[in-house]
């Protein structure tokens, strides 16, 4: 059995202001850089194998949790917005032809217009998380977390998921031969002893 931890990048200016990211490739923001650098993996995970997603928000995660450079694959970077990127999830919602849904009315086969399908972000994440063959954390996306935790879960992005994604901890999935299982508390960063 393989564990793979995944951890949400640090917050940036467009996270505090709202804004839909995607791939644009948004660096962390100075509070962030100052709150992870005071964070480290808990013991059990300072030996991981340790990867990330292209994009510096969560590369410098990474680098700032671990105190060193991850390994980094394109499948985890975050699904493409479309026309969404760049702006307010507020406004969006607010105007009935943006096609804008929230994330329990999605289902698989949803796509922000212009943007990836749900579906097809499953099907670019899972070779990559089934060709683990070691215990790894992953700093990547809300959206990347969100389709593992829903394949780990059995959740359909139909009603509440019986997850929440927050900063700072790490979301467990026991892959075993293919079959997930999402450990059900998160574990915390711990304060950096060194």
């Amino acid at each position: 059995m393989i564990k793979l931890a995944l951890l949400r990048h640090g917050h940036t200016p467009w996270n505090r202001a709202g804004r839909i990211q995607g791939r644009t490739d948004i660096a962390l923001d100075d509070d962030a850089r100052a709150q992870l650098g005071g964070l480290q993996l808990p013991s059990q995970w300072q030996d991981a194998e340790l990867w990330s997603s292209p994009l510096k928000r969560a590369y410098d995660t990474a680098e700032l949790v671990a105190g060193r450079a991850p390994l980094t694959d394109a499948a985890l970077t975050e699904m493409d917005w479309g026309k969404w990127e760049g702006q307010h999830g507020k406004d969006l919602r607010a105007d009935r032809s943006s096609g804008f849904k929230d994330i329990e009315d999605w289902g698989w086969d949803f796509a922000p217009r212009g943007g990836e399908n749900v579906g097809a972000l499953r099907d670019r994440l899972l070779p990559w998380a089934n060709g683990l063959t070691t215990d790894t954390v992953a700093v990547c996306h809300i959206g990347v977390m969100r389709v593992f935790m829903a394949h780990a879960t059995g959740w359909n992005f139909a009603g509440p998921a019986p997850f929440q994604i927050k900063r700072n901890r790490l979301f467990v999935i026991h892959i075993d031969q293919n079959q997930w299982t999402a450990q059900p508390d998160p574990v915390r960063l711990i304060e950096r002893t060194a």
